[in-house]
């Protein structure tokens, strides 16, 4: 379960299990800037899935991948209109042919953020509880 609640400001505390995060916005928004935005917590997940699918299947395959690096850049200009753009770069470190790389290409766009974002239909529901005086 994952538990939210407004710290101070705009500031947000972020409760997943036994680990803590912060969301805030940038200054310009009202916030103080002092922790990652939605968005960029957005953006995280699926460059961190990325890296820990790659991860997982190179050591499975007995890949030579020593590590990686993955950087994301996000083009949200067209947001509004629907489209969001993620730009997503793969630094493969190790003693990899380009068969292996372009593998390890292939298998990053199966990790299940990727997928979820790109072919899942996402159902929300928004609910009131009752205040707990």
């Amino acid at each position: 379960m994952i538990s939210i609640s407004n710290e101070k400001g705009l500031l947000q505390r972020i409760n997943i299990g036994p680990h803590t995060l912060h969301s805030d916005v940038s200054v310009e928004l009202g916030g103080e800037g002092s922790a990652p935005d939605p968005h960029d917590l957005f953006d995280a997940a699926l460059g961190a899935c990325k890296a820990l699918t790659l991860a997982l299947y190179a050591k499975q395959r007995g890949l030579p991948l020593e590590g990686l690096d993955v950087t994301l850049s996000r083009d949200n200009s067209q947001e509004r209109q629907g489209v969001y753009g993620l730009t997503v770069e793969l630094t493969l470190h190790g003693a990899l042919d380009e068969a292996q790389r372009q593998q390890l290409l292939r298998v990053a766009d199966k990790c299940p953020i990727h997928k979820l974002m790109t072919s899942s239909e996402v159902q929300i529901s928004t609910q009131l509880r009752e205040n707990a005086s």
